[in-house]
């Protein structure tokens, strides 16, 4: 027996050098040698140990997949595909913890796993299933060498995983296999550990990239970046990016780095996961009845290419921020010919590395301007991009405000454009068939200078532009009349409040009108879950300002009436403004808040000066604390539904 622990000792410490460090201290078949012999004692003596490397080798098929309940549930995570709800999910945290720090991984894209462990002993892997309970896939995992069978930690463990296939062992299993190839890597893992015969998972050569700590019963980490070091001290492979950010500039730095650095790995991902670092600060934050409120998911969901950086122009946008404008050699990018792409400010272009004659990575998705991830690689002859200290159309003074170059004139061309091209944009006041151009010729030839000019136009306007006919123009004047009736959310996104995108213009249209709006303090806008104090006192600052007000003024006589849904006066929650916390059990929450606006009540995102109750779920959080400490009213789940079935 003392040999049987000294071989399975070995074997296992060579296993781990090969499989998860990538890093053999012997060849294989001194490997092979000494594995034979301990098969070889086990026949004789009937004795197999728990942490046998043996175990690994794939048994008979199994009958079917039983079913597990996992210790601690896995959740999924809540999505974000735009640098706005990203911002809102940043916004949202920092509001729990100003200091919050994150951390910033690769999401691979495979098949979910948990492993629990009793006593130091590996003893069953589950897919994640429902959340709740999971596939037992045990027999298929015992095949896998990226994790330990024994570990130092003797209480009860879960841990977290994603199961994948590397890109190059799927293209020597289809070469190996061209009857019968996997589609791609993600269909490939699932289908290796969700496979009833054992011997195909050990086929098709999958292993496992740990992520996390679900459940531990003793001495529970007290960070990610804990969870992330005892798993490495533990034997599970992990990955090794890992950073460590405390601003969301800094969020989205590591972003682009994973966007870049993953062309050039063996793994499939699709994204990078963003979690507060602090399990004291997530626990405080809590969880929605599917997600964690602390973590997010960033999908990449664009076309990627390589281009040369030919010039970089300077453009002025509707604020007066210069952003670079870098014209790129041709690259096809979701079905369109790219010649120019973005970088959001000079430090953003410096940051990235990026130079005239550089190669760089560029990026389109959903119609969105082409931007650069980075210089992958510069010439002899790359010059640096000079930062320019007057306005390249006005030729006023540029002001520097941190990492952005500002145009000190208000009455700049190019951003009078800009403000009416934002305006009537798809999202907004959506006038179709209003491009940038033609505002342009309307700014020119016809003085068109404000939002409301817009409204002031007749067919006349048009006579003598160049391309206008009769026809384009009735559909631009249709255009303009219906904008009139936007709804309230589209309105406040359109006049271009500095920092307002769609998810705050959203929250703020819950106040019902333009003037209720801007009646609001900056301390009710910070307690609003989407908006931070920078926001807040741009809002403020927006409605103080003469100009604005009186620009709304002629708005409103021009007609332009912003449409809230009406409200329902009556009901259980009549005039009661309702804050849910935690998870419900009973229901989803978009579907509580329907059910609560419906009987005449008003579902606010946060708790603000006018809430009035506050239902309490499952994990309920900052929230429920805040409500506590304002004497607010506080329900339970059960009181929530006998004041339904009122």
């Amino acid at each position: 027996m003392d040999r049987m622990h000294e071989l399975v000792e070995i074997l296992n410490r060579w296993a781990y050098e090969y499989y998860v460090l990538d890093d053999p201290s012997v060849p294989d078949r001194e490997y092979d040698r000494l594995y034979d012999e301990l098969k070889e004692l086990e026949r004789e003596t009937g004795v197999r140990l728990p942490d046998s490397p043996t175990r690994r080798v794939g048994g008979e098929p199994v009958k079917g997949f039983e079913r597990h309940a996992h210790i601690a549930r896995l959740y999924s995570l809540d999505k974000a595909v735009t640098e706005d709800e990203l911002s809102a999910f940043v916004t949202r945290v920092q509001k729990v913890a100003p200091d919050a720090e994150f951390t910033v991984e690769y999401k691979f894209d495979g098949l979910t796993v948990c492993l629990t462990y009793e006593d130091g002993a590996f003893v069953r892997a589950t897919t994640r299933g429902n959340g709740t309970e999971g596939e037992d896939v045990t027999a298929q995992v015992l095949t896998l060498r990226s994790f330990p069978l024994s570990i130092s930690y003797k209480g009860t463990l879960e841990v977290r995983g994603e199961a994948i296939i590397r890109l190059s062992v799927l293209a020597k299993y289809n070469e190996e296999h061209p009857d019968e190839p996997l589609k791609n890597a993600r269909n490939a893992a699932a289908g290796a550990i969700r496979n009833l015969d054992p011997k195909i998972t050990a086929q098709r050569r999958p292993e496992i990239l740990f992520y996390d700590v679900n459940y531990m019963s003793e001495s529970p980490v007290a960070s990610q970046e804990e969870a992330m070091a005892f798993l490495r001290r533990e034997g599970f492979k992990t990955y090794p990016y890992f950073v460590k950010c405390a601003t969301l500039e800094e969020i989205g730095d590591a972003i682009d780095e994973i966007e870049i650095g993953r062309k050039k790995i063996d793994v499939l991902t699709d994204g990078a996961v963003v979690k507060v670092n602090s399990e004291a600060v997530r626990a405080e934050m809590g969880y929605t009845d599917k997600f964690p409120r602390w973590a997010i998911a960033y999908k990449f969901e664009a076309e990627e290419a390589e281009a040369t950086v030919q010039e970089v122009r300077w453009q002025v946008g509707r604020t007066g921020k210069l952003t670079p404008l870098a014209v790129i050699t041709p690259v096809e990018l979701a079905g369109a010919t790219v010649r120019r792409a973005t970088l959001n400010n000079y430090g953003d272009l410096t940051r990235k590395d990026v130079k005239v004659g550089s190669r760089v990575l560029v990026r389109r998705s959903n119609e969105v301007i082409p931007e650069i991830l980075g210089a992958v690689s510069h010439t002899e002859g790359s010059l640096p991009v000079q930062k320019p200290v007057l306005c390249p159309y006005c030729g006023a003074p540029v002001t520097e405000v941190g990492a952005n170059l500002f145009c000190s004139n208000r009455a700049c061309p190019p951003r009078i454009v800009q403000k009416l091209t934002h305006y009537c944009s798809k999202n907004a006041a959506d006038v179709e068939g209003m491009s940038e151009a033609t505002l342009q010729l309307l700014y020119e030839k016809r003085g068109v200078k404000r939002f409301s000019d817009l409204y002031a136009l007749t067919e006349e306007s048009f006579k003598g532009l160049e391309g206008f006919k009769d026809k384009k123009i009735s559909n631009l004047l249709n255009a303009i009349r219906k904008s009139k009736d936007m709804p309230l959310e589209r309105f406040l996104y359109a006049i271009g409040i500095e920092g307002i995108g769609r998810v705050a213009a959203r929250d703020l249209a819950a106040f019902g009108s333009v003037e209720a709006v801007s009646r609001l303090t900056a301390e009710e806008l910070v307690a609003m879950e989407n908006i931070g104090e920078i926001t807040a006192k741009a809002i403020v600052s927006y409605f103080a300002d003469e100009e604005n007000i009186a620009e709304l003024g002629r708005l409103r006589a021009a007609g332009v009436s912003p449409t809230v849904r009406a409200k329902v006066q009556t009901g259980r929650f009549a005039g009661e403004f309702v804050v849910l916390t935690g998870s419900l059990a009973s229901m989803s929450r978009p579907e509580a808040q329907k059910r609560i606006e419906a009987l005449g009540g008003t579902a606010q995102s946060s708790v603000t000066a006018k809430t009035t109750l506050v239902v309490a779920g499952e994990s309920a959080g900052s929230k429920l604390k805040k409500a506590q400490e304002k004497g607010i009213r506080v329900i339970s789940e059960a009181e929530f539904l006998a004041m339904l079935e009122e």
